[in-house]
């Protein structure tokens, strides 16, 4: 075990020494941490890209009946709860668990809700559904931050690192749509969750094998709550949730809080958090004018993830919805689930992930900038949707399908650019995040995810009523231009991002 320590205690928050080179020239951990995203992302989005399909299948078929406008907007909004939760999970992990068990009882939480989602009745899929709400929102962000502590500020394996992370995970990206798209076509919906689960639980067996390779194991959070104020906190969380539970029950049974106004309260909840958060950050005393100087170009990063991600997690809705009705799901005479689209995506990232890992560690110094490299992945995640343009137009034929390789080259430019802004974002967090903020920092990143989200859960509502060239013509310019934006911002990123390369 170069460079490591098989002591729980010693070192515990801190990266490991730089000659720590086991796991394919980068720090043994690394290899613990990408095991654990593989199964995260197996089961996370494995369901994810049936879920749609599950949510307009009809009842006889085991589904739950929706409008396609209305299932979008629907596994949008869960997404946008998934990362709104992040924030919790960041300040749990910083002020109350520590990293190692928040990522632990996170997996836990995702777990129990895939193993209800097993159930096959429509009460106990909102029930998996909160529970792997809360669980994700707990594992994520710490996640990151606990491979952002692998390596020094100055180690230029960092990227590199984030590359390969990226990679590994994106093994379970590919295979878990493959798995459950053939269950929940052949067999049923819930077999296809249940396999989820399975895939949740091997993720966090070899999670805990390998936690001594891990930095932040030990016991208490790194900016743990005096006890009185720890007492206060659980208090406060206990009775909040408690009250939350009580006025949604009472709303729902009064016909108040349906499908459609809950997501809309997500919406604004996704607005209203990050300007909330930033402005914490920017305000608390924790936070020294050094750093409080490189949260500026921060939000221009935020923004940027935003519009990259509106686009992203429709790769799970109506891209998605789009396969299975106006794309050919069949290649040379084999008849594939609308639902394996999906695994192009992953696909793609697990074979691009490496070959930018190596051009970046050829440049070195020489690479582009990150606020550049996130810029170009903008730009190629509008350019994914502009291309159904072509496709999408000027047929009138209703039984007309789509040649495969349209939407396969699609999930092509959306995962370079997946690769680019992702890697490079996850890795800026890790260097732009205030000390005391290190694991909410990397959870306000998430958020811009959950903002993403919660503006797709209100566009997507849009699906089936205007033209889809139209659709995907409108929403795709927007992020272009967005990516544009930020190339022009570069030159002010490159002098106030520093650490940042």
């Amino acid at each position: 075990m170069s460079g490591t320590t098989t002591d729980p205690e010693v070192n515990d928050g801190q990266p490991p020494p730089g000659d720590d080179r086991a796991f394919l020239g980068h720090p043994r951990g690394l290899a613990t941490l990408s095991g654990l995203e593989v199964w995260e992302r197996f089961s996370f989005l494995g369901m994810q890209a049936i879920l749609v399909l599950y949510f307009v299948a009809t009842v006889q078929d085991g589904g739950l009946g929706m409008a396609p406008g209305t299932a979008a907007s629907v596994s949008a909004a869960y997404g946008t709860l998934v990362y709104l939760l992040s924030v919790a999970g960041g300040w749990l992990a910083d002020r109350v668990l520590g990293s190692y068990r928040g990522v632990l009882w996170g997996g836990v939480l995702i777990a129990v809700g895939h193993y209800a989602m097993a159930v096959p009745t429509a009460a106990m899929t909102w029930v998996g559904l909160g529970l792997i709400s809360g669980g994700t929102g707990l594992l994520k962000p710490n996640v990151s931050a606990m491979v952002g502590k692998l390596y020094r500020t100055e180690d230029e394996r960092r990227d590199a690192g984030f590359a390969l992370y990226y990679m590994a995970i994106n093994i379970g990206a590919f295979l878990g749509p493959l798995v459950t798209g053939w269950l929940g076509d052949h067999v049923s919906w819930h077999w296809a969750f249940s396999a989820a689960a399975v895939g949740m639980t091997l993720g966090l067996i070899q999670y805990v094998a390998g936690r001594r390779h891990l930095a932040g194991r030990k016991h208490a959070a790194e900016f743990a709550l005096a006890p009185a104020a720890l007492r206060r906190a659980v208090r406060l969380m206990i009775a909040g949730a408690a009250v939350t539970a009580v006025v949604a029950v009472a709303l729902a049974l009064a016909g108040w809080l349906t499908i459609g106004r809950f997501a809309d309260i997500l919406t604004v909840l996704s607005v209203i958090a990050p300007v909330v958060y930033f402005v914490v950050m920017f305000r608390s005393p924790r936070v020294t004018a050094e750093e409080r100087g490189r949260l500026r170009p921060y939000v221009v990063l935020f923004l940027a993830s935003v519009f990259f991600n509106f686009i992203l997690f429709q790769a799970y809705s109506t891209m998605i919805l789009l396969a299975s009705t106006n794309a050919d799901t069949s290649i040379l005479g084999f008849h594939f689930p609308a639902g394996w689209y999906a695994s192009a995506l992953g696909a793609f990232e697990v074979a691009l992930a490496p070959v930018v890992a190596a051009v970046w560690v050829r440049m070195g110094p020489r690479q582009p900038h990150a606020s550049n490299k996130i810029a170009i992945g903008v730009v190629l995640g509008g350019l994914s949707f502009l291309l159904m343009v072509l496709p999408t137009s000027g047929h009138a034929n209703a039984d007309y399908r789509m040649a495969a390789w349209w939407i396969v080259a699609s999930y092509l430019l959306l995962g370079l650019g997946d690769i680019l802004v992702e890697t490079s974002g996850l890795s800026a967090s890790t260097k732009l995040a205030p000390r005391a903020f290190s694991g909410q920092t990397m959870a306000l990143w998430f958020l811009s995810l959950a903002l993403a989200n919660g503006i797709q859960a209100q566009t997507v509502k849009f699906y089936g009523q205007v033209s889809q060239s139209a659709y995907f013509g409108v929403n795709g310019a927007v992020a272009v231009v967005a990516g544009l934006a930020v190339i022009a911002a570069a030159p002010w990123l490159r002098r106030t991002m520093y650490p940042v390369h």
